[in-house]
């Protein structure tokens, strides 16, 4: 684990205790409607990368088998609670690192990473790892903030730039170059509403790579 990554590990489980009462409720709600939406079919295998606390587990239906990571103990431990305390048996979660992800290739019918690309140290490895364990026709959805293409907004999070890898995340990720940099190809780009800050991205990885069908 890199000098980087353990920060953000350290960072996160001291986190842990606010992360729902800060993030749950503002988060839980866009991420439900994202879930919903894709209709996940019985006995779909599931991975979420960058799970967290379990913000999003409730969203997941029963049918379909869920397995969440993070590299954050503590924050693992929130999951696990939940996950005992609802009876989810269709949820597990795994202490595993984004970039290098402990699973075969073509082994998830959907990898979700919701909020994570940037807060990993190399997204573009993240989504790499995310393809390989992809399986061909199943289907990879990121839901993030990328740096606003407006002017004052722009400069204030460029403003931020040098202090926030450590406070956890970054603010100099911008949406075209992301796509281009991990070569997918977006078959759906989205906002959830026209105020939202986040951006949602769908692809569907085809035999000889991804296949996106662009919508704005």
């Amino acid at each position: 684990m890199g000098e980087i990554e353990a920060h953000e590990s350290r960072l996160y489980s001291d986190f842990a205790p606010l992360y729902d009462r800060v993030f749950g409720k503002i988060f839980y709600s866009r991420l439900e409607r994202v879930i919903e939406d894709l209709e996940i079919p019985c006995g779909a295998k599931v991975l979420e990368v960058g799970g967290g606390t379990g913000t999003s587990f409730r969203a997941y239906p029963t049918h379909c088998e869920v397995t969440g990571i993070d590299l954050a103990p503590d924050m693992l431990a929130r999951a696990r609670q939940k996950i005992r305390e609802n009876g989810w048996s269709h949820l597990k979660v795994i202490e595993m690192n984004a970039l290098d992800l402990d699973f075969p290739e073509n082994f998830f019918d959907y990898v979700m990473a919701f909020h994570v690309v940037t807060v990993v140290p190399d997204p573009i490895r993240m989504i790499e790892e995310a393809k390989r364990v992809c399986k061909p026709g199943g289907r990879i959805v990121i839901v993030n903030h990328f740096t606003s293409d407006f002017p004052l907004l722009g400069s204030f999070t460029q403003a931020l730039d040098p202090i926030t890898p450590w406070l956890g995340w970054r603010t100099d990720l911008k949406l075209k170059p992301f796509i281009e940099m991990t070569d997918l190809s977006v078959e759906k780009v989205y906002k959830l509403s026209k105020t939202s800050l986040y951006t949602v991205l769908l692809g569907t990885k085809r035999k000889n790579g991804f296949h996106f069908r662009r919508e704005l």
